[in-house]
């Protein structure tokens, strides 16, 4: 099998020098999406974050395609990576047209001119995001979802051999989520992007991904299929669940189960029952 495009060797990560998470053994080949799941706090953000270098590493090397990303010049990186944090980008008098050509720029010279293939490009990567209705749109004007799109074909225009998205769902509603994923899983698939990204939406995880790290209690608790990561009501213990639970098998959260002596009994199979169960539980009912 061919080498893994990124992949780090005892990686630690931490803020001022105090280690979070210790010897990250990471590894992500071309056409392959990697995605990390665990509580909030628990140190996601902090994993990517250092692994396009907004970070320092405490200890480790981190490796793209073979090389040291640490000796990697910037404009090589801007080449080879794209990135996707959830800080608000707030840039001023910036059309969305603009916000995306910005990832044409380490491609243009000194004096940052765009060419027509550029413009292509630009135009190109708003389509494929359905954003190319706000091209024209001021960037500050437009709602958080709109503006994740925009980004997204800012990171797509650079052309990018990785991907890095630190919650790219969050502000995103149930179309806009299932596009966004589907432009990615695109990108895997038709261009051999390798793409890191964390999740809080485990179902979508669990559907999207090919291969997981479980983030939790200061360490990586797991790592592997989806297959491999769901099982054995593990989820109840990576986030600690108290109240209700996540069905594997469906892909789903449900609350807890409604206490007391059953009043009512449901023979169902297949998932015909569901609908019942779930009513019977809104009304307090125990079954």
């Amino acid at each position: 099998m061919a080498h893994p495009f990124v992949e780090t060797k005892e990686m630690t990560v931490g803020y001022r020098g105090v280690p979070l998470i210790r010897d990250i053994a990471l590894r992500v080949h071309r056409g392959e999406i990697l995605t990390l799941i665990g509580p909030n706090g628990s140190g996601k953000s902090t994993i990517l974050k250092s692994l396009i270098r907004q970070l320092a590493l405490i200890g480790g090397t981190v490796y793209l395609d073979g090389k040291s990303l640490q000796t990697l010049p910037e404009r090589d990186l801007a080449r080879t990576m794209s990135v996707l944090l959830t800080e608000h980008v707030r840039p001023e008098l910036m059309t969305c047209w603009d916000v995306a050509a910005a990832g044409r720029y380490p491609y243009t010279g000194r004096l940052g001119l765009l060419s027509d293939e550029d413009r292509a490009k630009v135009d190109e990567a708003l389509a494929l995001v359905g954003a190319d209705e706000l091209a024209d749109r001021d960037f500050s004007c437009i709602s958080d979802g709109q503006r994740q799109r925009v980004l997204l074909a800012r990171a797509i225009c650079q052309e990018p051999e990785v991907i890095v998205l630190d919650e790219p769902t969050s502000f995103l509603d149930i179309r806009y989520k299932l596009e966004l994923l589907t432009v990615l899983k695109q990108l895997v698939r038709e261009k051999q992007v390798a793409v890191i990204l964390s999740l809080h939406e485990i179902d979508l995880a669990q559907k999207l991904s090919d291969r997981l790290i479980c983030v939790h209690n200061g360490r990586i608790e797991r790592c592997g299929t989806p297959e491999q990561v769901f099982t054995g009501d593990y989820i109840r213990t990576l986030y600690d669940l108290e109240r209700g639970t996540y069905n594997e098998q469906f892909g789903s959260l449900e609350l807890e189960r409604v206490t007391g002596e059953p009043r009512v009994f449901v023979i169902g199979g297949g998932g015909s029952g569901t609908a019942l169960y779930r009513r019977l539980q809104r009304r307090g009912i125990p079954f």
